[in-house]
């Protein structure tokens, strides 16, 4: 989820639930009058023209105000596949005016907030809930009806929607009416619901893709397989600066620990790396054993800016891990086993070739060309050198002055495959 997260205020959410957007277009986003046929309608044609589930669901709220459902309060909520979020949400209210969309992590599925809460029954077991919240009953039954009947809510209820994997998508409703939802009314929201549940399941599948295509190839190289570059051969030459970093002594690691061991040390590696590096917009294109390739495109970022971004990233990556070596985490091994951890990263600016690779069957959306080989043979240079972070003059030519000036250089170093050798300077 490398999405910003955002301040929540007015609203607040419980722990591991993060807003990742807002929308107050209010009342403006529908017509001033509908009917449930308009609708209906709606949902049948121009709702398909919309890719934005948070302005398709605010929109569609604000239709259902405006022919006169008594709905004041509405929540949705889908499963995904995500290797950091179990979900996505988004809810709105009349009430603020406000239509968010929000995800949770993989922790808020254990926190009592979820699970004292009634959507619990209906997301894991399927169930349809309806909570009196004019009674001390209902008001009673859960933190949050609580809190509704406080709001001046009278009635909430939830019910499934189609299952994803293991759990089912669900949405909620509340009203502030006297008496709640009348029986007929009851069974126009359904019928209404039932069509904006094809909706859902065409952004599910849409959703689910861009999050499989973003974790295996990130989220520059996925946005373009996605938009339909999946023949070998397509892709476009792009200046960069590639980064490349490698851990020390990882073949000795790996003889001395077992594999879990060993896969636990590099998921801690790769977590504080590919942080450093996503969160100074750089994408990372392959983890190779204990390397990772990345590069930082001159076209989106300027030449300045991705060198500078590139610099910045592998500072903050091994300050992230001299933080790690600092406090080992618990999970890990005996630090004795593994301690200190030190790693190379060197940067190089040049030409690469960003696009599909491989065989008829079977491709890789990757970058290849003579800067990244020249990459390889920097960060090579680490060890005997006796530095963690190198780059070549042609990064250092692109750096703004604060960060030029303060690099050592090294001198010129041949690096096999290049004719000339090249000046190294340690950042």
């Amino acid at each position: 989820m490398n999405q910003a997260v955002l301040d929540p205020a007015p609203r607040s959410y419980a722990p591991h639930v993060h807003l990742l957007n807002r929308s107050k277009r209010g009342p403006s986003s529908a017509p001033a009058k509908q009917t449930l046929g308009d609708v209906h309608d709606w949902l049948l044609h121009d709702a398909t023209k919309i890719d934005n589930v948070m302005l398709m669901f605010e929109e569609f709220m604000w239709r259902c105000k405006t022919a006169d459902l008594g709905i004041d309060r509405c929540t949705l909520h889908i499963g995904t596949l995500h290797p950091r979020v179990i979900g996505f949400s988004w809810f709105w209210s009349s009430k603020d005016e406000i239509c968010d969309e929000i995800a949770a992590d993989s922790k808020a599925i254990t926190q009592e907030a979820f699970t004292r809460n009634p959507l619990y029954k209906v997301i894991m077991q399927g169930e349809t809930i309806k909570v009196d919240l004019e009674s001390e009953e209902g008001r009673n039954s859960a933190p949050l009806m609580g809190e509704l009947a406080e709001q001046g809510f009278t009635t909430y209820a939830a019910l499934p929607l189609s299952a994803t994997g293991q759990t089912f998508n669900a949405m909620t409703f509340a009203t502030t009416r006297s008496g709640g939802f009348p029986a007929d009314e009851k069974e126009k929201i359904r019928g209404l619901i039932d069509l904006l549940a094809l909706h859902v399941e065409r952004h599910i599948v849409q959703r689910i893709a861009r999050n499989v295509a973003d974790t295996y190839l990130g989220p520059i190289a996925g946005r373009r397989v996605l938009d339909g570059e999946i023949r070998r051969g397509d892709g476009e030459a792009i200046e960069a600066v590639v980064f490349m970093s490698d851990m020390r002594g990882f073949t000795q690691l790996a003889d001395r620990l077992s594999g879990p061991e060993v896969t636990a040390i590099l998921n801690a590696y790769f977590d504080r790396v590919s942080e450093a590096v996503l969160s100074h917009g750089g994408d990372i294109l392959k983890f190779m054993g204990d390397g990772i390739l990345a590069v930082f495109d001159q076209k989106a970022m300027g030449e300045t800016g991705a060198a500078n971004a590139a610099v910045k990233a592998s500072r903050a990556a091994l300050n992230a891990i001299d933080a790690l070596n600092e406090t080992p985490l618990e999970e890990l091994p005996d630090p004795a086993l593994w301690h200190p951890l030190k790693i190379g990263i060197g940067l190089h600016r040049g030409e690469v070739f960003f696009g599909n690779v491989g065989g008829e069957e079977r491709l890789d959306f990757t970058v290849i060309g003579r800067a990244v080989n020249e990459t390889s043979r920097v960060e090579s240079l680490c060890k005997p050198l006796g530095q963690e972070l190198l780059l070549t003059e042609p990064v250092r030519a692109s750096l703004s002055g604060d960060l030029r000036t303060d690099l050592n250089e090294m001198g010129e170093h041949a690096l096999r495959g290049v004719g000339k050798p090249v000046a190294i300077f340690a950042a």
